[in-house]
C-alpha cells in the first residue's frame, strides 16, 4: 500500500515528534530509523516496521532505495522533499527513505542468555547514560565484540532516540537492549544466571580499582558495568560489583569516555577468550 503526502498533515506532525519527543515515542511505541545501514539491519533482523517514508520528486532514488521499496511489503508513504528533509539527520541532505519502527522492550526478568555448560555470555551495563550518541556507540561495540545484550540502568538516554539509532549503525536491531532501575535488578539477573548453571560475575570499570583490566580473568560469563559519563562508577554500583578493574592510561587525560571504556573492556574479554580457545 502506497500513498503520497505533500502537506504537513497530522501523520507528518506525529513522525516529526518522534525526532525529539521521548514521551511521544514511549507512549506510541514508535521511533524513526534513518540511514541506509540501520534500515537494512532492521529488515535483516526482522524488526517490525510500520511504514517506509520515501522521497518524492527528483533526483531519482538510488538503486538501494528503489529495490527496498520494490521488494518489501511494509506500507509506504511518499513525502515531498521538504517534508522528508525535516525527518532527516540534520546534515543538510534530504534522506531517500526513513522507516517508522515499532519499539521493542524485552523484560530483564525474562532474559536468559546462554546455555548452561555451553556458553559464557557477556552482557554490558551502561549506568544512566547522558548521551544518546554514546549509548548507540556502546551498543555498536557490544555487537562488534559478541556481547549477548546491553542493559541501560536508571533514567538514562533513550535507545530509540534517532541519535542512538544512528550511532549504533544498526546494531540496535541485532543486540537486545534492556532497561533496569538500578544495581539491584542487575544483581538479581546475575543470581538467576548462576541458578541456571551459568557462573557469572559483575565486573565494574573504575579508575581507582586495585587491579588492571588485563590481569582479570574474563573467560567465564561476565556482566561488564560502565559508569555514568559524568560521575563514573557510583558507590551503589561499586558495592554491587564482584570485581573492579581499571584501564591503565598514559598521557594527560584524566579518564576515558564511557563508550571507549566499554569498547576496551569488550575487546579485552574477546581477546582473552580467543587466546585461551587456541
Amino acid at each position: 500500500m502506497t500513498r503520497r503526502v505533500s502537506t504537513r498533515n497530522a501523520s507528518v506532525q506525529v513522525w516529526q515528534a518522534y525526532l525529539n519527543n521521548r514521551t511521544k515515542r514511549h507512549r506510541d511505541g514508535r521511533f524513526l530509523v534513518q540511514g541506509v545501514r540501520p534500515i537494512t539491519q532492521a529488515l535483516a533482523n526482522d524488526w517490525p516496521l510500520e511504514t517506509l517514508l520515501y522521497r518524492l520528486g527528483t533526483p531519482d532514488l538510488s538503486s538501494w532505495a528503489r529495490e527496498l521499496l520494490d521488494t518489501t511489503d511494509v506500507p509506504q508513504v511518499g513525502l515531498v522533499p521538504e517534508l522528508m528533509a525535516e525527518l532527516g539527520e540534520k546534515s543538510g541532505t534530504t534522506p531517500e527513505v526513513v522507516a517508522v519502527a515499532h519499539a521493542r522492550h524485552p523484560d530483564l526478568a525474562d532474559y536468559e542468555p546462554g546455555e548452561p555448560g555451553e556458553d559464557f555470555p557477556v552482557v554490558v551495563v551502561f549506568d544512566r547514560p547522558n548521551s544518546p550518541g554514546n549509548l548507540g556507540t556502546l551498543i555498536r561495540s557490544a555487537d562488534a565484540f559478541g556481547a549477548s545484550g546491553v542493559i541501560v540502568t536508571g533514567h538514562g538516554a533513550d535507545q530509540f532516540d534517532p541519535q542512538a539509532v544512528r550511532a549504533s549503525t544498526g546494531s540496535l536491531f541485532a543486540v537486545p537492549v534492556l532497561r533496569a532501575s538500578g544495581p539491584a535488578q542487575v544483581v538479581e539477573f546475575r543470581d538467576r544466571q548462576v541458578a541456571r548453571g551459568i557462573p557469572t560475575r559483575i565486573v565494574g570499570t573504575d579508575e581507582h580499582a586495585p587491579s588492571t583490566i588485563y590481569d582479570h580473568d574474563f573467560t567465564e560469563a561476565t556482566i561488564l558495568v560502565v559508569g555514568n559519563e559524568t560521575t563514573g562508577m557510583s558507590s551503589a554500583w561499586s558495592q554491587a560489583c564482584d570485581d573492579l578493574v581499571t584501564i591503565p592510561m598514559g598521557g594527560t587525560a584524566s579518564s576515558l569516555g564511557a563508550p571507549s571504556a566499554g569498547a576496551i573492556g569488550l575487546y579485552e574479554i574477546a581477546r582473552q577468550r580467543r587466546t585461551f580457545a587456541r
